[in-house]
């Protein structure tokens, strides 16, 4: 436990934690509940983690959603996640006793309309999460909440198409709507769609668009966050119309702010073209239209919208309250190598890796806070912020996870050091903090928590939950107001 360089942490800010209910609610066949886009991802045992982070970014094929779909011989792990829906009120006792003053958390859109197309909600799932937002209030811990995290119905993949058919737009709506008249008295954060640009990684999790659904899938992708963007500013614009003033909607990305790999100016310039594409997604949200950058980009690749009058009004006058962030990583780009592709960067040999190849830059969080508080001037959540590993648990029950507290640590500092600079973030929410089944790898045994979980990749084991070496360490963190990392 070290003093933080960069102790400006200001009174009330919202130390916490953040999951999704896809991947840690489990009871898919309860309560009246549907498929969505993640309950059809199987484990897929004996592969590398390269192999599985490249089946993740190609996504599913129609053929095989339907598969997965009647699949009994398969584990899909995402059905049964940690339990969390009926350990809910055991799970947030130990938030609570770390001093997590904040839990984001998703509600599973399949679960308050299993189809996405239903006229009614489920009454037994709005119940639900109803408990256990008033759980987490009775408990001092203020609810951010996700929308859509990864949770999209499967029929509205089967029946429709996904996210690129406009149709989804009206019934996301009638989702977010619910959801606003249910809990807009009581949850002040709402994130929209997890990661809007993550379309660019994870196609099928993101917009429920299988692989082989469209001719030019690119297209199809890029209309698919507009619509989405589309139904975030009537949500914001309908919770402008409930007169609550504490209410606040969110947009959110996954940081994929890129470096160039040298001084090079074809590498700097590059770098900077990705740097554009990234910011496309916020820059509509909160500016209201789509850089020319943006656009020279969709004529280049036949992408062609479908932009209908009055979206961009829409848009326009209901910008995103705050931006919600995710980061793990940095990347970097190398004109010699990558083209001006979102996905397409190169290994920074001046970083060290997880397992899974995601490169350890604290300073990094550092640099993208600043651009963003520069660029939009609005509060920052980080929504996630993680360290997966292969976690021990000694024979004495102990998981020494030293590497965690260090990692989490060192970005902690540099987030003290952005306020410090002028960036207005308000809430840190690691990743994970009770371990749950990876989004991209599908595995348990990919662990972030400072609460160990008794399950194995397979579903296996007791489901006990354990307080890792981090889970002292963190609750210092918060005792103390990012002083003491």
């Amino acid at each position: 436990m070290r003093d933080n360089r960069f102790p400006y942490f200001p009174g009330g800010f919202l130390w916490g934690g953040a999951q999704a209910a896809s991947q840690a609610d489990g009871a898919y066949q309860e309560d009246g509940k549907g498929l969505n886009s993640s309950d059809v991802q199987p484990y897929l045992k004996g592969l590398s983690n390269a192999e599985i982070q490249r089946i993740e970014t190609e996504g599913m094929t129609l053929a095989e959603v339907k598969k997965c779909i009647t699949d009994k011989d398969s584990y899909f792990p995402k059905r049964y996640g940690i339990d969390f829906y009926h350990t809910y009120k055991e799970d947030i006792d130990l938030l609570a006793e770390m001093g997590f003053k904040t839990f984001r958390t998703s509600i599973d859109w399949s679960r308050v309309f299993p189809n996405g197309d239903d006229l009614e909600p489920n009454i037994k799932a709005l119940q639900h999460y109803s408990d256990m937002i008033d759980y987490l209030l009775y408990k001092g811990i203020e609810p951010i909440i996700t929308m859509n995290h990864y949770e999209t119905p499967i029929n509205i993949t089967l029946k429709y198409g996904g996210w690129p058919n406009r149709e989804v737009i009206g019934m996301f709506e009638r989702y977010g709507k619910t959801l606003l008249d249910w809990f807009g008295t009581r949850v002040k954060y709402w994130i929209v769609v997890n990661q809007i640009n993550m379309v660019q990684i994870e196609p099928w999790l993101s917009v429920g668009v299988a692989s082989d659904q469209y001719e030019n899938m690119t297209e199809a992708l890029y209309q698919s966050t507009h619509n989405q963007m589309v139904a975030a500013a009537w949500i914001k614009k309908y919770a402008k119309s409930l007169h609550l003033p504490h209410l606040n909607i969110g947009t959110m990305v996954a940081d994929g702010t890129v470096y160039p790999a040298s001084s090079k100016p074809d590498d700097v310039v590059l770098a900077m073209q990705q740097n554009r594409l990234q910011y496309m997604f916020t820059d509509v949200q909160f500016k209201g239209y789509y850089p020319q950058a943006a656009k020279n980009y969709f004529a280049s690749h036949d992408i062609h919208l479908d932009i209908q009058d009055g979206d961009m009004d829409l848009i326009r006058e209901n910008p995103m309250d705050f931006l919600a962030i995710s980061y793990y990583y940095s990347k970097t780009v190398d004109a010699s190598k990558n083209k001006l592709e979102p996905s397409d960067t190169t290994v920074n040999p001046n970083l060290e890796a997880s397992p899974w190849g995601w490169e350890i830059d604290p300073q990094g969080l550092y640099h993208s806070l600043s651009l963003y508080a520069d660029r939009y001037n609005k509060p920052i959540i980080i929504a996630e912020n993680g360290f997966g590993m292969y976690d021990k648990l000694e024979s004495d029950g102990t998981i020494h996870d030293s590497y965690r507290s260090d990692y989490l640590g060192k970005h902690i500092e540099q987030i003290g050091r952005a306020i410090h600079d002028g960036a207005d973030v308000i809430a840190y929410c690691a990743w994970g903090p009770i371990d749950i089944v990876s989004c991209s790898s599908q595995q348990m045994s990919k662990r972030y928590g400072f609460i160990y979980v008794d399950l194995d990749d397979e579903g296996k084991g007791t489901g006990k939950r354990i307080k890792k070496d981090s889970f002292n360490w963190y609750k210092k963190v918060i005792a103390t107001n990012g002083r003491k990392i």
